[in-house]
């Protein structure tokens, strides 16, 4: 099986994960983040087993967990419940142990993502393959202006460890418990942040699945993390904005009229939480 990032062999009790790119140091955040849990909240995640090399692309031999990838369409309350205790574990592993680990920030991490977006919003853009052009103007110029301003954003934490891409196939459910993979994206973070960046995933918004409110609930998040769950979301829905314009890969890997219901989307949660 092959994804852009890696390819996996996947046998009876272990799969092989050979990276295709590395340059980010995407292997070794995969070992720290599977040693962590392994220690901490082990049946999380699939216990590492060795670290080898393919030539020169690294490799990680880990367990095979039971369980099949879930799809946005699966997400249901008790798949939801089940998710929160798996990520409620996730931020559980203590940040001593992580930085004795020597693991960073998580990739596009909460000390980064208002400079990246501030930079790249503020590129040209052609959006004339759009097809409501001054719709995705619009929802980009505001974009534009809310990174802009310094009073709008709050501090950044680092207070836990996150895996960060969680694509609904990333969530193995075996019909009782979640389970998760992929933490080559995965570092220091803050859990806010991280229900921010799930909720707001292309592939679990579409679908609309998958509430804010009722992963946060599940989570056990504060009601001050959950105010801060929603600032963070206009980030993420500004970032997915990005990444749905034309001349990138999920412009056209999705339906046509995705870039402007993210548009939308965007301009709605900028009306209701800025």
């Amino acid at each position: 099986m092959k994804t852009a990032t890696h390819d996996l062999t996947i046998g009876e009790f272990t799969v092989h994960k050979r990276f295709l790119t590395w340059s980010d140091g995407e292997a070794s955040r995969e070992w720290a983040m599977l040693s962590l849990l392994a220690e901490h909240s082990p049946g999380v995640a699939p216990r590492p087993i060795q670290r080898a090399q393919d030539g020169d692309a690294p490799v990680i031999v880990m367990e095979r967990l039971p369980g099949a990838p879930l799809s946005a369409r699966d997400f249901n309350e008790t798949i939801v419940a089940e998710l929160g205790l798996a990520l409620n574990r996730l931020y559980q592993v203590p940040l001593a142990s992580a930085h004795e680990a020597g693991l960073p920030e998580r990739r596009v991490g909460p000390t980064k993502i208002v400079r990246m977006l501030h930079y790249e919003l503020n590129q040209l853009r052609d959006v004339s393959a759009c097809a409501d052009s001054g719709l995705v103007s619009e929802a980009l110029d505001a974009a534009r202006d809310y990174t802009a301003r310094p009073d709008a954003h709050l501090t950044p934490r680092l207070t836990s460890i996150g895996i960060a891409d969680l694509n609904p196939a990333n969530v193995l459910w075996d019909g009782h418990v979640c389970r998760l993979v992929d933490f080559e994206d995965g570092g220091l973070t803050e859990p806010a942040f991280e229900i921010a960046d799930h909720v707001e995933h292309i592939a679990n918004r579409r679908e609309g699945r998958l509430s804010a409110g009722a992963l946060g609930k599940a989570v056990g998040l504060s009601d001050e993390d959950v105010v801060r769950v929603n600032q963070y979301r206009v980030l993420w829905a500004s970032f997915w904005l990005l990444m749905l314009l034309p001349g990138n890969g999920a412009f056209s890997r999705n339906p046509s009229g995705t870039t402007e219901d993210q548009a939308r989307h965007l301009l709605h949660l900028l009306a209701v939480h800025v």
